[in-house]
């Protein structure tokens, strides 16, 4: 192992001290597979009972929203590829102090959500095989994960670009059974017509604030598609990787998203569904798939796990980017022979562990407390991240014109539109009594990081 050397100005194209083994495929599927996870085919069914067949509106508002912070994430990060992403655009845009906090704020929000999917994948295989206590299925599965991670930048891929091909997949079959039965194609079943999507109470059972009410409920599931712009820095062409990317990426997952939600409210009653059930299980059921519900608990544990590698991942690259740049101890910046920095992997897992046992031992007390401090942080970080496009735009376009090959749409108008639209969630948050608590301890979160970050700048003028 080695130390990196100090980190590169990412405006002069210089590569990082990191392994070029992703592939194309490997970040094409990262991207298409690194959002589709427990959220939609288990949380979905909470959008679904509160805005009804709304929910189809909500994820269009949600999803418009997420594909104008990827088209920004894209922008800068096909010009100024590095393994900090977002955070290294930030500091170059806002300063040292917005590096900073969006950097740490988003490994914070990794580590405390992997314990969240160790957990559920731990309790799912634990089902099939209680010979295994639920603790020793989570111990195997970091284990596995943290050796794959290890070991080269391409096995992360391969686990990634498998599993996101068996959740595209289920995607698709799904989608193409649910149209036979809407059409009456399938033995047993027959046209359903409108019936569902303008009865029970019509299209927006509970008017437009059941949409907003669903966009609340469906808006963090497209949290995840950050990772394959901190993954482009490590492939062959990162400016040309993370472009096709991106571009392949939010319409598909858009259709992915917007496509389930309307054949399974036009396929069943929206009443018909209930917060923490699959509605996915739902209408395999009522169209005679057997076995339906462990067809899905095979789906959901492989999303988990799939979430878990992708977290531990971006983590690990996000605090090396970090230690590169002066804001995390520099013994993270080992890097071994084959371009893998394992001390920051080890650094990432081990928080990761130890939120899981705080969740294993107290899910209702101090877990709960670490999982509402990260609810709406995913918010601030996309906040940071239109901010930072808004600077760095014209910087790009000044310094060096021929890298911007992806542009933002209808710059910088959609960016602030994107600003305004986070400012109204939170804001909604802030009037919901279930939202409300996550927001509040996400901003004492926020507010801490930028108090320590504030510290920092102060005494690192002072040494000047």
């Amino acid at each position: 192992m080695h130390d990196a050397p100090p980190a590169a100005d990412t405006l002069t194209g210089e590569r990082e001290p990191l392994s070029a083994g992703l592939k194309q495929r490997h970040l094409t599927m990262l991207g298409l597979g690194g959002v589709i996870g427990a959220g939609l085919f288990v949380g979905s069914g909470a959008g679904i009972a509160v805005a009804g067949p709304g929910i189809i509106v909500s994820y269009l508002i949600a999803g418009a929203l997420a594909m104008l912070v990827m088209r920004m994430l894209g922008e800068m990060s096909s010009a100024m590829p590095a393994s900090g992403a977002f955070s290294v655009h930030a500091e170059r845009a806002l300063g040292r102090w917005a590096g900073f906090t969006v950097g740490w704020l988003y490994w914070f929000l990794l580590v405390v959500v992997l314990a969240v999917e160790a957990t559920g994948a731990a309790q799912i295989a634990n089902g099939w095989v209680p010979s295994v206590p639920q603790w020793g299925w989570v111990l195997i599965f970091m284990v596995v994960f943290t050796a794959a991670n290890l070991a080269a930048v391409k096995n992360f891929g391969e686990f990634e670009f498998w599993f996101a091909t068996l959740k595209v997949g289920a995607i698709v079959l799904f989608l193409g059974l649910s149209l036979l039965a809407i059409f009456g194609v399938l033995p047993d079943t027959s046209a359903v017509g409108m019936s569902n999507l303008t009865g029970q109470g019509g299209f927006l059972p509970h008017g437009w604030s059941g949409v907003v009410s669903g966009v609340l409920a469906v808006v963090f599931a497209f949290g995840g598609l950050e990772v394959v712009t901190i993954a482009a820095a490590e492939s062959d062409d990162p400016a040309r990787a993370v472009g096709r990317a991106v571009r392949s990426a939010v319409w598909r997952i858009l259709f992915f998203y917007v496509g389930s939600m309307l054949v399974i409210v036009t396929l069943l009653p929206w009443s018909s569904m209930e917060p923490g059930k699959s509605p996915y299980v739902a209408v395999l059921d009522h169209i005679g798939v057997p076995g339906a519900g462990q067809i899905m608990n095979i789906v959901v544990f492989v999303a988990l796990l799939s979430a878990l590698n992708a977290n531990l991942y971006g983590s690990s690259r996000m605090v090396f980017s970090l230690a590169e740049r002066g804001e995390a101890p520099r013994s993270l910046l080992k890097v071994s022979g084959g371009g893998v920095p394992r001390r920051a992997v080890l650094a990432s897992v081990a928080f990761g562990f130890a939120s899981v046992i705080l969740n294993l031992k107290w899910p209702d007390s101090i877990f709960h407390y670490l999982l509402n401090a990260v609810g709406a942080v995913l918010l601030f970080v996309w906040g940071l991240i239109a901010a930072s496009q808004l600077r760095l735009r014209r910087r790009i376009e000044r310094e060096m014109p021929d890298r911007l090959t992806l542009r933002m749409w209808g710059f910088p108008y959609l960016t602030w539109v994107a600003l305004a639209a986070m400012a109204a969630v939170l804001v909604l948050m802030l009037t919901d009594e279930g939202a409300r608590p996550q927001l509040l301890w996400s901003a004492a979160a926020t507010g801490a990081v930028l108090l320590v970050a504030g510290v920092r700048e102060l005494r690192l003028r002072r040494d000047r």
